[in-house]
């Protein structure tokens, strides 16, 4: 883990932003470990990752209609998110209200996730293998959503935008290029307005995330 972490924080360094997946078990994530605690995913986790959460779109051909936090139950997957009990508060999440960690102790430490994007399979992307088409979900389709999304800012300014962390918390709420995401739950954790611990800062507006930026 501490070798991943120097590798994401030396992208950091050098203005490069690495997008990772938030998990598809919700607030448990690590399941297996069957201890009743919340878990976080690392590497959605590191202070020097952008954390890509999920949520549950609805829309027509023209509009978004509706967006919750992405939780299709016990089988159908939930976004990752929570507190971490092992990375401290970046200082450029002090001002987000991250709550103290669910797990006793109540641990302030770095909130996951930063952003989202739709993940839901039921209203996920349609993607043709082997000749058959089908739609998937998952945060692991968020991560290249963001990342793509960054490369078209990069294209449009003509430079990285760079580390993007600590330039999304610094914009003004309300008008920072997100969709805020209010409604819904990952487990033991719910939206709510600004950012929370399912689906972070929320989904994004690209046209006006560039603007903005």
């Amino acid at each position: 883990m501490h070798a991943f972490d120097q590798s994401f924080q030396d992208a950091a360094a050098l203005g490069v932003t690495v997008c990772c997946a938030s998990g598809d078990n919700g607030s448990s994530d690590m399941a297996q470990n069957q201890d009743g605690k919340a878990h976080v995913d690392f590497p959605a986790s590191s202070p020097f990752a952008l954390g890509c959460g999920g949520t549950h779109l609805s829309a027509t051909a023209a509009a978004i209609t509706d967006e919750v936090a992405w939780n299709d139950g016990p089988n159908g997957g939930a976004g990752g998110g929570g507190v971490s009990d092992v990375f401290a508060l970046p200082a450029w999440q002090a001002h987000a209200h991250v709550p103290p960690s669910a797990n006793p102790g109540g641990h302030v430490g770095r909130g996951v996730p930063d952003v989202s994007g739709d993940a839901s399979p039921e209203s996920g992307y349609v993607i043709r293998v082997d000749g058959t088409q089908a739609v998937f979900g998952g945060t692991s389709a968020v991560a290249p959503l963001w990342a793509g999304l960054i490369a078209l800012l990069n294209q449009h300014f003509g430079h990285p935008v760079g580390y993007l962390n600590p330039l999304i918390y610094n914009l003004t709420p309300g008008a920072n290029g997100f969709r805020d995401i209010t409604n819904g739950g990952n487990g033991v954790y719910k939206a709510c307005p600004g950012w929370d611990a399912c689906t972070g800062l929320g989904s994004p507006d690209g046209a006006r995330l560039m603007n903005v930026l």
